[in-house]
């Protein structure tokens, strides 16, 4: 049986958490399990939300340092440490998975970590880096960063090591080309996914007013601000329910109130209680505001989610949302930041039911066709290996010795095949 090891070295990601990030980890997990593998995750946060089906995955963790100590610091220097601290755990979960041996490295991209080159290096096996956002750019523009030259050397090393860089999305892809222009055709877009075996289609709920939905961390640049504004004006008769939390849930709260919505909010919930989330609900909205350049990037998960669900979607023209909702074929886009046209939009499926349970219907039947997670993971090991669906890639090294592949995927013929059983 091959053994998997799967980094992920980001403090912000808990692999067992409510996040999408969460939800990504745990579905490729799945994902290599499905095709027989025996993954084992080397992670730096955990969290208490352990899914039943991956309650047997071993998992090493080791935890990034508290900053406690460092609060009396100047803030440029605490920050330094906590870096500093990152590269030394992600050597750390490297060192583990050398120790405990691996035939495929599977690295979630953090900031700092070299930790899948050291292990292919180590082992000579091959390694993929799915890389999920420009986090250099992230963490310099919304957060602190320090070392930034450190940041962009990892990067490259990574990218120099991998076999395959998986993105998320085309601007992602086109980020790590710019910063690593020789990683060609190894890098390839491929976007999230949904588990369509876990959520299924579900009705809307009998006896009261249509229930609009919205799942997602509540943070400004999910606009959720817009749907509540959008709600105070709209025709018809609808009511909102929200299913997560985050620093913006008290001001959406009393942005509720000042307006006489009576929202029903959920709070987080695990991976697992989505579908029940999801239930009864008829109509599903990601009212994203307008971004500035460089920050529509992202792959939303909630999207694949809702068309599982059979949910026709509303949803703002920005990003990569407009190549995931087939306007008036599984919903309807409509320009960010603008409660009246959300208001209309909303309003015009609420008033024609069949329209909205057709658009739910071509939705589902797009993400069983091309969006499961097996078909993600296929995506990524395509022409890695020969039958992605039941093998992963062996050896891709160069074999040099230094890690580096300066060119497209190497080595991807059927004897480098392994095969899963």
């Amino acid at each position: 049986m091959t053994r998997l090891a799967y980094l992920s070295a980001d403090p912000g990601v808990p692999a067992f958490g409510t996040k999408g990030a969460s939800v990504h980890v745990q579905e490729i997990l799945r994902a290599f399990r499905l095709r027989g593998a025996s993954p084992t995750l080397y992670t730096v946060r955990t969290d208490d939300h352990v899914p039943a089906d991956l309650a047997d995955v071993p998992v090493v963790h080791l935890p990034v340092d508290s900053d406690r100590a460092d609060r009396a610091l100047p803030q440029r220097e605490r920050v330094a440490r906590r870096e500093q601290r990152q590269v030394q755990v992600a050597g750390d979960l490297a060192a583990r998975a050398i120790a405990d041996g691996a035939d495929v490295v599977y690295e979630r991209y953090s900031l700092f970590s070299t930790a899948l080159a050291e292990v292919t290096q180590a082992l000579g096996v091959p390694g993929i880096l799915e890389v999920n956002a420009p986090l250099i750019d992230e963490q310099a523009t919304h957060r602190h960063l320090v070392d930034r030259d450190g940041a962009v050397q990892s990067l490259r090393t990574q990218v120099a090591a991998a076999s395959v860089i998986a993105c998320v999305s085309r601007p992602v892809a086109d980020w790590v080309l710019r910063h690593c222009p020789d990683a060609g055709e190894r890098v390839r877009v491929t976007p999230n996914g949904v588990n369509t075996d876990r959520i299924v289609p579900t009705a809307p709920s009998a006896g009261s007013s249509p229930t609009v939905l919205f799942v997602g961390t509540l943070k400004p640049w999910h606009g959720v601000e817009v749907l509540l504004d959008a709600a105070a004006v709209a025709q018809e008769d609808w009511q909102i329910r929200i299913v997560g939390d985050g620093p913006q849930g008290v001001a959406l709260a009393e942005q509720a109130e000042r307006l006489g919505l009576t929202v029903d909010f959920r709070g987080a919930v695990a991976p697992s209680e989505i579908p029940a989330a999801l239930a009864g609900a008829t109509i599903a909205v990601a009212p994203y505001p307008a971004f500035v350049d460089g920050d529509d990037y992202f792959s939303p998960l909630k999207i694949y989610e809702y068309a599982a669900a059979g949910l026709p979607v509303v949803a703002s023209r920005v990003g990569q949302v407009p190549t995931i909702v087939g306007h008036d074929v599984t919903g309807l886009l409509v320009e960010p930041s603008d409660p009246q046209a959300l208001a209309a939009a909303i309003d015009a499926l609420v008033a024609d039911p069949q329209r909205a349970r057709d658009y739910g219907a071509a939705g589902r039947a797009v993400v069983e066709a091309a969006h499961s997670w097996d078909a993600v993971l296929g995506q990524i090991l395509e022409g890695v290996c020969d039958d992605a669906r039941h093998s992963v890639p062996q050896d891709t090294h160069d074999g040099d010795g230094d890690g580096a592949h300066n060119g497209v995927v190497e080595g991807a013929g059927r004897e480098h095949l392994v095969q899963i059983a």
